[in-house]
């Protein structure tokens, strides 16, 4: 159930959807609703599947007149060299029918796993900042990549096993025709099958279970250690993280060895039993043939199927097991959609909503948001805002401002007071307790889905940059304007430093930006922002990165447009000069407000602030 704010509407951080059970019948279900995301190819898959496996039915026929028509049990209906060319002839169009049926298995598999990592990602964008992810980025990665595939897996399984199945109806048929007691030992190992399958179902889940958990902590140290390099080469750790890595390591590879010889020995004893029921079954027929109660024709006939119908019991034992195994996958996933949103009910089910995966094209444009008037910002209130994080407490309480169209609003504070927590409370990227947003005096009832281009565009403290051109960066799917860009890159100091970059914008920027100075990283995603002309510019501390003359130059660029309206967390003094109103947080309440000469007369944080800065002491006349 999603609660609601009684004010804006915003869904809290406590409410998730049911995760799955990861039962059998469970999984079972999702697969299902997964085939019929496209049910044509998983019918075309089955169609090719059964006369792939069915064809050992036509051979053991042939095989079977061949054999009694040159011992004379039988009159010859065609000749031997007739009855060979239709085996070559046979065994040609098998070789077709499973090319055309690998084919469209690959492409089926790929639709699969595009619409689980689709889906998947989709609920990781919408994710709200405050939300954790159940494990390590790592261990998320991993998901994507193992457990998609094991659901996939899962279902080749059962489009192979329908197959084997209607052979084995047929063949089973044949020879109850020729001899009913042979046939019913066929079915012994399929019971021995079910029953093992059944019983080491706990046992393989727990495995499964633990295999993938050792991994994702494995890949999600690896990410934290390749990212934090630098600092634990400065802190002298690396004999430390080296043991941690090997500790994390020999975990997975108990838990990956359990998984896999049980695995194994599972499946072991499925071939063992099946090749035992084997060796039984033609010892009985040969016996039967010396007696003469069996022609040769007969005999060929049930050691052909023999090798084909004890693989019946093998294949419904792996469908089993593959099935114990996705629902480890499933819950795994289904995790992630619980953690990154309200979901109504069985949190598997947006895994499985169907849409477009475009894995052939054409690719659709990347949707764009034409300015309308309904954009426009003349004031932003907000009233008793407030945002605090489950896990430590901390966060904002009865927050109250208001912006107007033009100005320049400043939000500063200690360490710890609130600051980032307040702007992203405001744009949506932490579930808030209370409070109203107002924009233009109308109600903002999903500041989530509300504020963003170009309404607002948002700078974080952190900035992220992808591996890719420093242009694909700034634009991030907006359509290329290069006199939009090169307007950008001047209001974010950037166009000099093209210079020194070895292709300009087109200068790969490598992961996270590493390429470039931590300033251009910030200016980077500063032009990311002034691109898209939003109606509200959002920095958290901009300038934290810039050195003065350079964050001066940035300022004067942007104020230069009169119309420009800009909310920023900053404590350099060039910022807070310009400041029409300075927001100062103390413990997560407006200890004060108003402009810096005033603050600096009357609000002791404030000068506490300047005091520790030392610029009171260096020149308390500047500000008053």
């Amino acid at each position: 159930m999603t609660e609601q704010s009684p004010s804006n509407g915003q869904a809290t951080n406590d409410t998730t959807g049911d995760i799955p059970d990861g039962s059998t019948i469970s999984s079972l279900r999702f697969l299902w609703e997964l085939v019929c995301f496209r049910p044509g190819l998983y019918c075309l898959d089955v169609a090719l599947a059964i006369p792939f496996y069915c064809a050992p039915l036509v051979i053991g026929l042939v095989v079977r007149a061949l054999f009694d028509s040159l011992s004379g049990d039988a009159p010859a209906l065609f000749s031997p060299w007739t009855l060979l060319a239709f085996l070559l002839v046979t065994d040609v169009l098998q070789g077709l029918v499973n090319t055309a049926y690998g084919y469209v298995w690959v492409n089926h598999a790929f639709h699969l796993d595009a619409l689980l990592r689709v889906n998947l990602l989709d609920w990781l964008l919408a994710r709200q900042g405050a939300r954790p992810l159940p494990e390590s980025v790592g261990d998320t990665v991993s998901r994507f990549r193992d457990d998609v595939n094991e659901i996939e897996a899962a279902v080749e399984a059962y489009v192979d096993l329908t197959g084997k199945g209607v052979f084995a109806a047929i063949a089973v048929v044949v020879m109850l025709g020729i001899d009913a007691t042979l046939t019913v030992l066929v079915l012994v190992p399929l019971v021995s099958v079910i029953a093992a399958a059944n019983l080491a179902g706990g046992r393989l889940k727990e495995y499964r279970e633990a295999h993938r958990e050792t991994t994702g902590r494995v890949t999600g140290f690896i990410g934290e250690v390749t990212g934090a390099v630098g600092a634990v080469k400065a802190a002298r750790a690396v004999d430390h993280v080296v043991t941690r890595f090997r500790d994390l390591s020999d975990a997975r590879r108990r838990a990956a060895v359990k998984d896999r010889t049980f695995t194994e020995v599972l499946e072991s004893f499925n071939y063992n039993v099946a090749d035992l029921a084997v060796a039984l079954i033609l010892l009985l027929a040969a016996r039967a043939v010396h007696e003469g109660t069996f022609t040769v024709g007969e005999f060929a006939l049930f050691v052909e199927y023999f090798g084909w119908l004890t693989g019946f019991p093998r294949w419904l034992g792996r469908a089993v097991t593959r099935t114990r195994q996705a629902a480890v996958s499933v819950t795994r996933l289904a995790e992630v959609v619980a953690v990154s949103g309200p979901v109504v009910g069985d949190s598997r089910a947006p895994l499985v909503a169907h849409r477009p995966v475009y894995l052939h094209g054409p690719f659709p444009d990347v949707p764009v948001i034409v300015r309308e008037p309904v954009h426009h910002l003349a004031t932003l209130e907000v009233e008793g805002l407030t945002a605090i994080h489950a896990g430590s407490g901390r966060g904002i309480r009865d927050v109250s401002l208001r912006l107007e169209r033009g100005s320049f609003t400043v939000i500063t504070g200690r360490i710890g007071a609130g600051k980032t927590t307040l702007l992203a409370a405001l744009l949506g990227l932490l579930p808030s307790q209370s409070g109203t947003i107002r924009w233009n005096g109308d109600p903002v009832a999903d500041p989530t889905s509300f504020f963003g281009p170009p309404r607002t565009a948002y700078t974080p403290q952190v900035p992220r940059l992808f591996s890719e051109p420093l242009r694909e960066n700034i634009l991030l799917g907006q359509p290329d304007d290069p006199d939009a860009v090169r307007a950008a890159l001047h209001l974010a100091v950037l166009e000099t430093d093209l210079h020194d970059l070895d292709a300009g914008l087109e200068t790969l920027v490598g992961p996270r930006g590493v390429r470039l100075s931590g300033g251009q990283v910030q200016r980077a995603a500063a032009a990311r922002m002034f691109v898209r002309q939003p109606e509200l510019l959002v920095f958290d501390d901009l300038s934290s990165a810039l050195d003065v003359e350079t964050e001066q130059l940035l300022w004067d660029r942007v104020f230069a447009g009169r119309d420009r309206t800009c909310v920023a967390v900053s404590h350099r003094h060039t910022a807070l000069r310009r400041a029409d109103q300075v927001i100062v947080l103390k413990d997560g309440h407006v200890e004060d407000c108003g402009t810096l000469t005033e603050l600096l007369k009357r609000c002791d944080e404030m000068r506490r602030l300047f005091s520790a800065s030392g610029t009171i002491a260096n020149g308390m006349d500047e500000w008053t």
